[in-house]
């Protein structure tokens, strides 16, 4: 008796691996531009020469600049996690849970495409 390995056809996989390219498009630029957010703050205006309320000011522009660096590192790791998806769709076992080892569905895979667990090994994890 032979074990047969589940996974998604080839044609599924070509379907995946169309919406992972396009949402890794879309993350990394959200990405660029939540980086210009942070990064962009060198203008020459008179922000700079005026007193009144300096202080909060540059406390407010710290806490903004410290939510778009977080903001950041969460859409890089969005964006590796993606790529991550894209390697198993190459070599064909994406869309396999690594707790169960069954197929993710559909469904779920078409929302978070670099899921690597089913509902039922996240369930599971409760």
């Amino acid at each position: 008796m032979v074990d047969e390995i589940t996974r998604y056809s080839d044609a599924d996989l070509a379907e995946f691996k169309e919406i992972i390219q396009n949402k890794i498009q879309k993350a990394q630029a959200d990405l660029d531009l939540i980086k210009s957010a942070y990064m962009n703050d060198l203008n020459n205006g008179t922000d700079d020469t005026s007193p009144t309320f300096k202080a909060f000011e540059e406390g407010s522009e710290t806490m903004s600049k410290e939510a778009n660096s977080q903001l950041a590192i969460r859409q890089e790791k969005f964006i590796r996690d993606l790529k991550n998806a894209l390697f198993r769709v190459e070599n064909k076992t994406y869309g396999i849970c690594k707790v169960t080892g069954k197929l993710i569905g559909k469904e779920r895979l078409k929302i978070v495409p670099h899921a690597t667990m089913s509902i039922e090994a996240k369930n599971l994890q409760r």
